[in-house]
């Protein structure tokens, strides 16, 4: 009796499902642009409002908010192939990655940028993004995650630093805010736990043990 092995189901792999969030989230970031664009933009009024009270639903709606195509155009790259990078490590590490991210930064932002300002944009996650992939390979040690963070550097380490200076019209809070994220990501998700070695044995104990 010969049996067929059974098709590999891909669907069900961590990286995949990954993968399939990363662009699920990329997807409704464009979907959104295009309901924004039938309504004449009026979905941006939805982003982070410092200091008021209902600018704060803009934490969750910001990241998926942005001001016109070339917006979302220059966030999109990056945050797929960043997203792509964080994947490998599963579904529940993205979305682990960029809950922490998207509260920390959009928190920051709402706590610290000027009043009466609208911050919408994946940036803030592009930026937790970077800063968690150069980050957590200081916290496990592993050469892999160090290698890929010093890649992460090279490529996109000249537009981090500029994307930090402050300037009119950029959410430099919101890409401050968004790298702390990241690095409190690949602290909480990365680091190194202290093993914990066992408790010598009590002679006494083996003594009285050997005796019954």
């Amino acid at each position: 009796m010969s049996t067929q092995p059974s098709p590999p189901r891909s669907a069900d792999q961590p990286v995949v499902r990954g993968l399939v969030l990363v662009a699920a989230m990329a997807a409704v970031m464009w979907i959104v642009e295009i309901a924004d664009q039938i309504d004449n933009g009026r979905l941006e009024r939805h982003g982070i409002v410092p200091r008021s009270t209902d600018g704060l639903e803009g934490v969750a709606f910001a990241p998926f908010l942005h001001a016109g195509w070339d917006h979302l155009i220059g966030n999109t790259l990056p945050f797929l192939v960043l997203g792509a990078a964080i994947a490998l490590g599963g579904a529940a590490r993205v979305a682990l990655v960029t809950v922490i991210v998207a509260v920390v930064g959009g928190l920051g932002t709402w706590l610290v940028a000027p009043a009466d300002t609208v911050h919408i944009g994946a940036s803030g996650l592009v930026f937790g993004f970077a800063a968690y992939l150069i980050a957590r390979g200081f916290f496990s040690g592993r050469f892999v995650q160090i290698g890929l963070g010093l890649v992460v550097v090279a490529i996109w380490g000249a537009t981090l630093l500029n994307g930090l200076a402050p300037a009119d019209g950029i959410s430099w809070q919101g890409h401050l805010f968004g790298a702390v994220g990241g690095v409190l990501a690949a602290w909480v998700l990365d680091r190194r736990r202290p093993t914990r070695t066992p408790a010598p044995p009590d002679p006494f104990a083996t003594s009285l043990s050997r005796g019954l």
